[in-house]
């Protein structure tokens, strides 16, 4: 015959641990109010009462909702309509703003962690652009410190670095035309 589950909820440990130590008594041998708490935190399959209680502040923490994004959608799609139906950048924007972001997408197509030739740079710029300058775009992602270089400009470099909420609308949605491209 199985033996039925029965699960005990407290809720607080420490009223808890308190009222079972009142019951075993003032002896010699009874454990302190800590200790009790640390073997009710072990019988539950945690290293001690720190370890269970990291454990509930984290899933609280993460029970509560995430912070909206907040991005500017005007700009992406600024920014998207300078590139063509196969996620290609037709001209160099004329807004800052629309340049700054557009250079995002070039960001995600280096390779992380890797060092590229400036050929291999050209190579892979002129591939997802179309009006010819690799260099302007090279500079720019340098200026933007996105990329790092030589001071012989012999290899570049990825910044890795966190997106900001527009460039990972926009680099999703290129990665979207340039697959049903």
């Amino acid at each position: 015959m199985s033996k039925e589950k029965i699960p005990l909820l407290a809720d607080d440990l420490s009223a808890f641990t308190r009222a079972l130590s009142h019951q075993l008594g003032d002896s010699e041998g009874t454990p302190s109010h800590l200790s009790l708490m640390n073997m009710l935190a072990r019988s539950g399959g945690f290293r001690n009462f720190q370890h269970l209680r990291a454990a509930h502040a984290a899933e609280k923490r993460l029970a509560r909702p995430e912070q909206p994004v907040v991005a500017d959608f005007r700009l992406v799609e600024r920014a998207l309509q300078q590139f063509d139906h196969r996620g290609k950048l037709k001209q160099w924007p004329s807004r800052r703003t629309v340049q700054s972001l557009s250079l995002w997408a070039f960001w995600a197509l280096m390779p992380a962690s890797a060092d590229l030739s400036e050929p291999s740079v050209n190579a892979l710029l002129n591939a997802y652009h179309l009006f010819g300058d690799a260099a302007q775009l090279r500079r720019s992602m340098v200026e933007h410190g996105l990329v790092t270089r030589k001071r012989d400009c012999s290899s570049y470099r990825r910044v890795e670095q966190r997106l900001t909420a527009e460039a990972a609308i926009l680099i999703a949605r290129l990665k979207a035309r340039r697959t049903a491209a």
